[in-house]
């Protein structure tokens, strides 16, 4: 009776560590409370009542089509142009590609690999000579039975980072298109500069000839001439400046499309018109969590470096592998095929770990800090997400004031070299103030223009950090 008791209680400690055996030894994962405020600072400010409700009831951005957001024929046309043609994007879905076939291949390591297998041995026998044995048939070579998941929880891993590379590849592409954007209102910025320092360098060169003029005639001095010289010089400066930049922002912007600007594209709007985007929400920091692409592929490959513990734990284990075969086998080579010779073995195996030298726990503890790495990267993904809203928000906040200030300096700067040009005329004012007011006119010109491109860019921006710039047609 107390035998049987014993065996009974035998076979229940046997069963409970196979159940045991057939769980994760994974730790339990559990998403990381998002180390950040729980709003963006600034997030009410710098819009007015009727903007901040546009925006709430605005669709989010990480739901609006780069299609949609964006006005401009020109830049959607550059947009298509990089996703079919840069580099990095590519790169991007080749990973994919490379992860894809790397779970497939752990999914593999699951199941017995069946060969076909023929095979010819020969052995000395005790009465003198040698006997030889032929076998052909099918063949599984040191199958493993997953009973502590270690096969299982690398699947696992493998498949969570053909995740992480899904969002890799998303992260790539929003990053993409803001970029081509920032770098098409970068250009186009170039060419309104261009405009502005071409139309000041012909306003100086009438007046170079008006000077020299009043010159000829006595009405003038020398020192007006030198400074209507050194006014026309400026502006020539100004304008190999402005030729220069606009050549290095056009080979980035052929970086990003990943070849040659075409030579028919729709013309480009205005860079005042540029800012006329789309309001967007920005809710609550917990959200990037779905909505960014590049938080999500962190979080993923922490999911990884957290089952990849499992397996770690799991070679601490005993391993039973199957071996065997099923076929013919005959010591005659010419009667191998024939029928009466069917024969089949069955092997296994059960390695238990005894003295590694430190070696599993030296991967379970590169297992472990690899996931503490892992979930430090994951937190640093939402700090930076925080950060860049939090920046754009800053940006929102004060460029639109900053730009109506600024078209108050150009309209007062405009008056102001209209009046100094009236008094020179007239001999009321000597050339120091027409020279002074077309400097401070050219600046003024020139910073509108750059706040202009600051307002845009900011709105590009802002749709970026917020998750925006996928496409459901482009792959999503």
């Amino acid at each position: 009776m107390t035998a049987g008791r014993g065996a009974a209680a035998a076979v229940s400690t046997l069963l409970a560590l196979l159940l045991a055996a057939c769980s994760s030894m994974a730790p339990p994962y559990e998403r990381p409370a998002a180390p950040v405020a729980a709003v963006f600072p600034g997030a009410g400010a710098g819009t007015s009542t009727n903007a901040s409700t546009n925006a709430s009831t605005a669709t989010p951005a990480d739901q609006l089509d780069w299609q949609r957001f964006f006005n401009d024929p020109r830049l959607k046309r550059l947009i298509e142009l990089a996703l079919r043609n840069n580099r990095d994007l590519r790169i991007a879905v080749l990973n994919i590609e490379q992860a894809r076939a790397t779970a497939q291949a752990r999914d593999a390591d699951r199941w017995p690999t069946v060969n076909a297998g023929l095979a010819a041995s020969r052995q000395p026998i005790a009465s003198g000579g040698s006997s030889s044995l032929y076998t052909a048939g099918v063949q599984v070579t040191a199958y493993e039975l997953d009973l502590f998941q270690r096969l299982r929880t690398l699947s696992d891993v493998a498949a969570a980072q053909v995740l992480a590379s899904l969002e890799a590849r998303k992260a790539v592409q929003i990053s993409l298109v803001a970029a081509v954007a920032t770098a098409h209102l970068s250009l186009t910025a170039d060419d309104e500069q261009l405009r502005v320092t071409q139309q000041a360098l012909v306003t100086r060169q009438d007046s170079l000839k008006l000077v020299q003029l009043r010159v000829d005639n006595g009405a003038s001095s020398d020192v007006d001439l030198r400074q209507a010289e050194s006014l026309f010089e400026s502006a020539r400066v100004a304008l190999a400046q402005a030729t220069r930049q606009r050549a290095l922002d056009e080979n980035a912007l052929v970086l990003l499309l990943g070849q040659a600007l075409p030579l028919e594209l729709p013309p480009a709007l205005p860079i005042a018109q540029a800012a006329g985007l789309p309001e967007l929400p920005v809710g609550l920091p917990s959200e990037l969590l779905t909505r960014r692409p590049d938080v999500r592929q962190a979080e993923q490959q922490l999911i990884a470096a957290n089952a990849n513990i499992g397996a770690a734990r799991a070679a601490f284990f005993p391993r039973i592998t199957l071996t065997g075969s099923l076929g013919q086998a005959s010591s005659d080579l010419a009667g191998l095929f024939k029928t009466g010779h069917f024969a089949w073995s069955l092997a296994s195996q059960l390695l238990a770990p005894i003295f590694d030298a430190g070696r599993n726990q030296a991967n379970l503890q590169l297992a472990t800090v690899s996931r503490d790495i892992a979930l430090a990267q994951y937190e640093r993904a939402i700090q930076s997400a925080f950060r860049e809203v939090a920046d754009a928000l800053a940006g929102r906040a004060t460029l639109g004031e900053q730009l109506a200030a600024q078209q108050r300096l150009v309209r007062a700067e405009n008056g102001r070299n209209d009046l100094a040009d009236l008094r020179y005329r007239n001999g009321a004012a000597s050339y120091l103030e027409v020279l002074d007011a077309q400097r401070s006119l050219l600046a003024a010109q020139q910073g509108l223009v750059q706040v202009q491109t600051l307002v845009a860019q900011n709105l590009t921006g802002l749709y970026r950090v917020l998750g925006g710039g996928w496409s459901a047609a482009d792959g999503g």
